[in-house]
């Protein structure tokens, strides 16, 4: 094999590699996402949750955490702070959800109670079904 012969093979294998690592993203982002690996509906026992207490889990690969309220039953809320998306953790003794990161405190609700976080935790549907909570 001659050199020019060379360079257009080493050319062409590098230019094709090139033009496959921008249409591979390209066609990424356009075809729609497939649900089948995504979990349409979670299924958490009610007594693993006494009152007052809380449980993580993972829904559609969002960490969440489950809170049985007092008197006021459960609800499912996003762990991703709205600030800079670090985890919260729920503090029994104050009753909310505190970020560690820059000190946000929300409510058993979601809401934001103080801190910088400019928006409340996402909630996620859920209901209650015989001794079964089901989220989503």
């Amino acid at each position: 094999m001659k050199r020019r012969g060379f360079l257009k093979y080493i050319f062409g294998v590098l230019g094709s590699l090139t033009l496959g690592s921008f249409l591979y993203p390209l066609i990424r982002y356009l075809a729609p996402p497939t649900a089948a690996g995504r979990t349409k509906t979670l299924t958490v026992p009610k007594e693993s949750i006494p009152e007052g207490e809380s449980k993580d889990v993972i829904f559609n690969n969002i960490p969440i955490v489950i809170i049985n309220r007092p008197a006021k039953g459960f609800i499912a809320l996003s762990k991703v702070c709205t600030h800079l998306g670090c985890l919260v953790d729920y503090d029994k003794k104050t009753g909310s959800l505190i970020c560690p990161c820059h000190g946000g405190k929300f409510g058993l609700d979601g809401k934001v109670i103080s801190g910088p976080p400019p928006s409340p935790l996402p909630q996620f549907p859920l209901r209650v079904e015989g001794e079964n909570i089901i989220i989503g």
